[in-house]
């Protein structure tokens, strides 16, 4: 790895974020001006309030048109302990963080409580922010579509076609908007945001995709950058961006599958499919192809039959968090027996339309992604053959391979210029964000990060599914600026 530069090492120094210093960040850079209200929604925190920031929608033109963002905030719990703000940054792409001072930012220990405002926002395009949406077909929206399964014989043509629809709703029906909705620009918003709060610098914490938009900000505002929480790590790929992240659920998928396996075959378990764990793996891919020929109605569920496509869909969402195995092994139970559960709950269309929406436009609109049909075909009879489990799928087109625009700027790229205020925190198996690519993350960040793996199993670490060491570590980085002096393993 690189080592830091001199300047760089300068910046942390003076910037208060070496180990143990703590530099007192309150005071404003200008008149705050956003405008906190009461929130709209129920079941919130009474404390949280909300406001609506003005934000350029083309950083390249920032006297035009503008948009919307909106920002959430519980003030800090303790004013004489208050250091500065911690903005939670939801994954996605297309989720958002505006509840989550009210939610998980609540799960946080009192003594970082006491010390941040609590931050949250609805990223562009997603409401109640500026939002785009690109009128899918309620077919369309189906998990099990927006992930590109390819067909039972492994043919990606249906995904093609598929790629091509979506693309051409969302063209039609997203509006301008949608041209700028990027992971650069989503950086940009975060720094107006600490602008607008009054604050020279800003703490993170990152999930999922917000590790790929903190790492983004903390390399285009370095400066800028307190103490930064990168929680379930993104590959960093400079040229692929979020393809690389679909490819990477092959890893994924089999580093966790077998603790599926082992759950799903204890003695003790109601719902035990088998005797032995090394019995899953076989009986989860003859269910699979059996359902490929022959699937099972399934009223009132998207699509309306359980298929091989949709219990591949069930496992990878399952295997995300150990609690959601339960309802991989009733779906496997049921079908084993010809039948179906009761259809699951859908969220909202509304809500799913925005996700979409503001999922393919941040997808596409980071990194091109290849055009013709061979190219996926080959990489889909690859994967096939190496990972059956995910059936090709992590290979395979997404709408991307037939978006209207290509990427206005390259993809983020990821160094280890800037201070040392990263703390990385990543569990040993995870479906979404594995190993593997965190520890791409860390190589690209060099001296400016500390790692802290768990052995531990599913998405999202801090203070869900990680350790206490590992919980424990990251809390004290929060509160104190204190980080290991080197990489952490928690068992």
């Amino acid at each position: 790895m690189k080592e830091i530069t001199k300047s760089a090492a300068l910046i942390a120094a003076a910037s208060g974020i070496v180990f143990g210093v703590v530099t007192p960040l309150t005071a404003s850079a200008a008149e705050e001006p956003l405008q906190w209200t009461r929130c709209a929604g129920s079941g919130l925190d009474p404390r949280q309030q909300c406001a609506t920031l003005e934000v350029p929608m083309d950083y390249a033109h920032p006297g035009g048109r503008t948009i919307d963002i909106a920002v959430s905030r519980i003030p800090a719990e303790k004013p004489s302990a208050r250091r500065g703000a911690l903005l939670l940054i939801a994954g996605g792409p297309g989720g958002t963080s505006l509840d989550d001072p009210s939610g998980k930012g609540q799960k946080l220990p009192q003594d970082v409580r006491d010390a941040y405002d609590l931050i949250g926002f609805a990223p562009r395009g997603n409401a109640p922010s500026t939002a785009v949406g690109c009128g899918l077909d309620h077919a369309d929206l189906a998990l099990s579509k927006l992930r590109p399964w390819p067909a039972p014989d492994g043919s990606v043509t249906e995904n093609m076609t598929t790629a091509r629809r979506v693309a051409a709703a969302c063209a039609a029906g997203g509006g301008e908007l949608m041209r700028h909705i990027t992971t650069k620009d989503n950086a940009r918003d975060i720094d107006r945001i600490r602008a607008a709060l009054g604050e020279r610098r800003l703490s993170a914490w990152g999930v999922s995709y917000g590790t790929y938009v903190g790492a983004a900000y903390s390399e285009m505002f370095p400066q800028r950058t307190d103490r930064i929480v990168l929680d379930s790590n993104d590959n960093p790929d400079p040229v692929r961006a979020e393809r690389a992240w679909v490819a990477a659920y092959e890893v994924g998928v089999e580093d966790n599958f077998p603790e599926f396996a082992k759950w799903a075959s204890a003695p003790g378990n109601p719902y035990r499919l088998a005797d032995t764990a090394a019995e899953i793996r076989p009986l989860f891919l003859r269910l699979t192809a059996r359902l490929d020929r022959e699937p099972i109605p399934w009223p009132g569920a998207n699509p309306e039959e359980l298929n091989g496509n949709v219990l591949r869909q069930t496992m990878l969402d399952s295997l995300d968090d150990p609690d959601q195995y339960l309802a991989l092994a009733k779906l496997i139970a049921a079908a084993l027996k010809g039948i179906v559960p009761p259809a699951p709950a859908a969220p909202p269309e509304a809500a799913m339309q925005n996700l979409v929406a503001v999922s393919a436009a941040t997808i596409c609109n980071d990194a091109a992604w290849p055009r013709d049909a061979l190219t996926y075909q080959k990489g889909v009879d690859a994967s096939r053959a190496k990972y059956p489990l995910t059936a090709g799928m992590p290979r395979n087109a997404l709408v991307c391979a037939a978006w209207q625009w290509q990427p206005k700027e390259t993809p983020v790229r990821i160094t280890d210029r800037g201070p040392s205020n990263i703390l990385l925190v990543q569990n040993k198996r995870d479906v979404a964000t594995p190993l593997s690519g965190a520890l791409k993350l860390r190589k690209a960040l060099g001296r400016r990060a500390v790692m802290v793996i768990n052995d531990a199993t599913g998405h999202e670490a801090y203070l869900a599914n990680g350790t206490r060491c590992g919980d424990e570590t990251v809390s004290r980085f929060l509160a104190t600026g204190e980080r290991p002096r080197q990489d952490l393993y928690c068992r």
